[in-house]
Formats: C-alpha cells, sequence, structure tokens
C-alpha cells in the first residue's frame, strides 16, 4: 500500500536536527573546518565487502558512468593533503543492497580527519563527541579484536584453519561457502557470534583488527607478534556506530592494495570499480593523521532507543 507518511517520528527528526546542531558546535569550538565535496566520483570503491553504486550522467554531451560514494573519504583525503587542516563532513553516503534492520542503501555518515593525532587521541576525541551528543559523560571500553573472538567463538582468529572457521559457522546453523577465504570466514562468524554481544554494558572500541580488513590503515604489530592493522571501531548496545584509521600516507602501496582488490572481485564475479587516481596522487601530501567514520542514523537510534534504522530516518528506500 502506498504511503505519503514518514517513518520516523516528528520527535526523531528534532532529536536529529539537535544531534546536528551539537557535532557542528562541538568541531567550532576545537576549530575543525565543516567542508562539502562531491557526492558523484569518476572512481568507484574496490573494497570487496562494499558495492557502489553507479548512476548514468552526461557530461560534456557524453554519456558516463560515475558512483555514488560510499563514505567521503578520497575526496576529503584530497582537500587533507591540499590544505593541511582538520576537517569534518555530515552528508549523505551510499552502499548497494544494503538493506534491514540497521541497514539501509542511503544513510548519514559523520567523517573527520585529524592531522597529527594518533589514533589513541582520536579515540578520547570520540569519547568526547559521543558525551555530548548522548548528553552524560560516557566511559568506553576497550577490547582486542583476538580477545572478543577467544571469549565468544573459543578460536584464535589469526591462527584457526578455514576448515575450522567453517565447521564452527555450521555448528552454529551458519550455511555460506566463503571457500579458502579465511577472512571472509572471520567477517561471517564476528557479525552473527561476536557483534551482537559489543558494546552492551559499556559503549565498546575494537581494536587490532586483522589486516585484511582495513585497506586504508597502516599496520602494526601487537603484544603477541601478530600484523594488525591501526584502526578501531565503536560499538553501542551491539551496534556498529563508528571506524577510525591511522591512515595510510603512501600512494604506492595503496594502489597495489586497490589492485588487489579489483583481482578479488573479479575472481567473486563482482564488477572491477575505477580506481581513483586522484586520491593516489593526493596520497604522498597527506600530513601524519588519524581518521574516523561514524554512523549518524545508527548512534541517533541509540540516543533515542529506537530499535530499527527505519524509525529515525524519513523514508527508507523501499518508501523512497
Amino acid at each position: 500500500m502506498m504511503t505519503y507518511q514518514p517513518t520516523a517520528t516528528l520527535e526523531s527528526a528534532r532529536e536529529r536536527a539537535t544531534m546536528y546542531a551539537t557535532i557542528r558546535q562541538f568541531f567550532a569550538e576545537r576549530e575543525v573546518l565543516e567542508v562539502q565535496t562531491p557526492v558523484m566520483s569518476q572512481a568507484g570503491n574496490t573494497d570487496i565487502f562494499l558495492q557502489s553504486v553507479s548512476t548514468n550522467v552526461t557530461v560534456n554531451d557524453k554519456p558516463r558512468t560515475y558512483y555514488l560514494h560510499t563514505s567521503p573519504e578520497f575526496a576529503m583525503k584530497r582537500l587533507l593533503a591540499a590544505w593541511q587542516v582538520p576537517m569534518y563532513q555530515i552528508c549523505p553516503v551510499f552502499r548497494d543492497n544494503e538493506i534491514g534492520r540497521r541497514h539501509n542503501v542511503e544513510f548519514t555518515m559523520l567523517e573527520w580527519y585529524r592531522p597529527g593525532f594518533s589514533l589513541d587521541e582520536l579515540a578520547r576525541e570520540l569519547n568526547d563527541l559521543v558525551s555530548v551528543v548522548m548528553g552524560y559523560t560516557v566511559i568506553f571500553d576497550h577490547y582486542r579484536y583476538v580477545d572478543a573472538f577467544l571469549d565468544f567463538v573459543k578460536i584464535h582468529p589469526f591462527t584457526a584453519s578455514c576448515d575450522t572457521l567453517q565447521a564452527i559457522a555450521r555448528d552454529n546453523g551458519i550455511f555460506v561457502d566463503m571457500g579458502d577465504d579465511h577472512q571472509g570466514w572471520l567477517d561471517v562468524l564476528f557479525s552473527q557470534l561476536v557483534e551482537p554481544h559489543l558494546g552492551k554494558d559499556l559503549p565498546t572500541l575494537l581494536y587490532d583488527y586483522p589486516v585484511a580488513t582495513a585497506s586504508l590503515a597502516k599496520t602494526t604489530t601487537d603484544k603477541d607478534g601478530n600484523l594488525v592493522a591501526r584502526r578501531f571501531e565503536l560499538y553501542m548496545n551491539g551496534l556498529e556506530i563508528a571506524n577510525a584509521y591511522d591512515e595510510l600516507a603512501d600512494g604506492q602501496a595503496l594502489r597495489v592494495r586497490f589492485e588487489q582488490d579489483n583481482l578479488a572481485r573479479k575472481q567473486r564475479g563482482l564488477p572491477v570499480m575505477p580506481i581513483d587516481d586522484n586520491l593516489l596522487a593526493a596520497c604522498d601530501a597527506l600530513p601524519p593523521c588519524s581518521g574516523i567514520a561514524v554512523g549518524l542514523d545508527r548512534l541517533l537510534m541509540v540516543k533515542v532507543g529506537a530499535e530499527t534504522l527505519e524509525q529515525v530516518i524519513a523514508f527508507p528506500i523501499t518508501q523512497a
């Protein structure tokens, strides 16, 4: 049945407006510049776990395929390389075929970059921002990716074989075939067996992720000698709220990662994506920095106690 009625209430819309004003005031006080970059790009996201939405446009009387950004990251890094100042953006982003209780093809992202900030400093700023948005002092718990797997799946994610991971999946009623894709199996088990438990008592920063999960992050060695990505995610009430990187500023290394992504996409029957050469050109001029993306719709869900994304967005993709 067709209806003009929104799925969000007027009260939640007012909460959203207040949240945006609070975020803008927060960054104004810290002299972080608000920027706006294009939603469309000639390049797409090569990440095999993210599918770009394509659109047909006419440029100089010629038909062209452009892609709606999955995040403003690539364009913001070009600004960061040119201007060398802290910046943030609030904007709609698009990820194809993502729909469900916590997903929508179009959603709202806050992304910001801090030249000279370590990942720990960025985590403290995120803590400050979440506290201001929630209206009370929020305390973050800290949890290693490895320890989360040991606690909830009872295996070490870096040493378990694909056969072991597949057996655990089947034992838990998860019937998918990731073949010899080790990280793919970990992602399946993480989403089903680990993620729902995170951030239940306290908002939780999960860190020291596998290198394969963070194409734009620097790497380091953890206390056990494992190579890990310099990355963290924030979880609240079982929802992934934020994703942060110690940013990789090496254009050649990034090109290799993008090309590896495209090879993996081809092997999986996914479209090969045009690589963002403008980003690669900017990479070597990037200042040392950390950056973070926050899902504002999900943060609003936590603030107002919503059970589904539809309760905090005006019209989901099925009613747009």
